[in-house]
């Protein structure tokens, strides 16, 4: 297992169950066919828990590249390791959103909504109206970094500040700081907050032969990739000026 790995199989895991709810919630004929707002948030929060289980100890778990350029930008992340793991992120991503369309085929050919089929991939705005919907992406992600920035390490109140490694445990604050972000925020936009989970299944919708498959809505591709860039750094701005 190395780093690159590391985020790879992290990132699939994240996108084949995140992508895998929103493919249980809304083609046709699933068993969980209308399980709503509340489980496809709730299993994305689930998801981050998953990839970030698995990567975390090998890589520190970024699966998404605003979280790594937040992090370089902060000076916690070697801007020579930044493209490395970028590849990776959408790798993984793009791979994971191909095993969610090998896994609901059949759900996929039962659904004749073209739109439903592509927001199994990827983002789109309730209400198109671009400069919103990139400020919602920038908010969202904002949101996240800030809260990745002040996570802390447990430890033990004995004076000497020993830390305490809580294994797989450490993984729930991120999986729940998405969790609330989707929740309350992801009304508008879908809340991608992460450039891989929506570019790379986008990509991916554009490559595979989906029946009744309609655009890729590339028109609208860039502000899932923007938005949460600008959020990070945003963030990033912000702790380095508290912290300084």
């Amino acid at each position: 297992m190395t780093p690159f790995i590391a985020e790879i199989l992290g990132t699939g895991l994240l996108i084949l169950l995140g992508g895998g709810i929103v493919a249980n919630d809304i083609l046709n004929k699933t068993i969980g066919h209308g399980s709503g707002w509340m489980g496809i948030t709730t299993a994305w929060g689930l998801a981050v828990f998953v990839g970030v289980v698995v990567a975390g100890p090998y890589s520190g778990a970024h699966l998404n590249p605003a979280v790594t350029v937040g992090l370089a930008v902060a000076g916690l992340f070697p801007w020579a390791d930044v493209p490395t793991y970028i590849a990776a992120e959408f790798i993984g991503a793009m791979l994971g959103s191909s095993l969610v369309y090998v896994m609901y085929k059949d759900h996929f050919d039962a659904t004749e909504d073209g739109g439903l089929k592509r927001a199994v991939f990827c983002t789109a705005p309730a209400i198109p109206n671009k400069f919103r919907n990139i400020i919602s992406e920038i908010i969202g992600t904002f949101v996240l970094l800030v809260c990745v920035f002040y996570f802390s390490e447990a430890e033990i109140n004995d004076g000497a500040g020993t830390k305490v490694g809580l294994g797989s445990i450490g993984a729930i604050p991120v999986a729940f700081v998405v969790w609330g972000i989707g929740l309350s925020l992801g009304g508008t936009t879908g809340y991608a907050i992460n450039p891989a989970r929506d570019l790379g299944p986008r990509i991916v919708h554009a490559l595979l032969p989906i029946k009744g498959k309609i655009d890729s809505n590339w028109s609208y591709s860039w502000i899932p990739v923007v938005g949460p860039i600008i959020g990070a750094v945003f963030a990033a701005l912000l702790f380095m000026t508290l912290n300084k």
